[in-house]
């Protein structure tokens, strides 16, 4: 864990957002299925891998109350709240490795672009499935992208795991049901493209 945790701690460090392939000004395709759900904006909703990205400006311009952010970088959540100024004080920060985080939380909707990919063992593959078996709430709602057979081999320098739609509904079939799957591509900031799979969950 500790390398990991060096690795990102260095890449918020010295990296600008326009610098990162992960980067979007409107994160578009998450928002789109958050509004799809028609979910209460008390419903707690946490960002898996959430960094510095924009999503929870936008969730909290739209008025959802209850938004937790994790991520592995306590750099990339500093930059983060200092982007929002006092509205940061409205938001559950978390610094950890998604596969060490133990709550008694239950959440309502699970984000996660792009951090699951990361995972490339069986070990930390099931230790991410136990979790979010366990903490996604009755009938909540998971929404994940990953690069798709099509897209990069690695990001950051890292490894990672590619995922087709059918390989991605597997994984998650023990505890959730595929409600909408579908691929596609993401511009960087330096005009690269990737191809990600995304499917929406629900929990039975």
């Amino acid at each position: 864990m500790e390398n990991t945790k060096s690795h990102w701690e260095n890449v918020f460090a010295t990296k600008n957002p326009n610098e990162v392939s992960w980067t979007q000004k409107y994160p578009k395709t998450s928002m789109n299925y958050i509004e799809s759900l028609g979910l209460s904006k008390t419903a707690n909703i946490i960002d898996i891998g959430g960094g510095d990205s924009n999503l929870v400006d936008v969730l909290l311009e739209n008025g959802y109350e209850n938004i937790w952010v994790l991520d592995i970088s306590e750099f990339a959540l500093e930059k983060a709240k200092l982007r929002l100024g006092e509205k940061a004080d409205k938001v559950h920060w978390i610094v950890s490795d998604i596969i060490e985080f133990r709550t008694e939380s239950k959440f309502d909707f699970w984000h996660d672009r792009a951090v699951f990919h990361f995972l490339t063992d069986k070990e930390s593959i099931d230790k991410y499935l136990a979790l979010i078996n366990n903490v996604v709430a009755d009938n909540g709602n998971f929404f994940l992208g990953t690069f798709s057979e099509n897209g990069p081999l690695k990001c950051s320098g890292l490894e990672i795991k590619q995922y087709s739609e059918n390989t991605m509904k597997q994984t998650f079939k023990q505890a959730f049901e595929a409600v909408k799957c579908f691929t596609e591509n993401h511009t960087t900031p330096f005009n690269t493209v990737q191809n990600f799979q995304f499917c929406g969950f629900k929990k039975r």
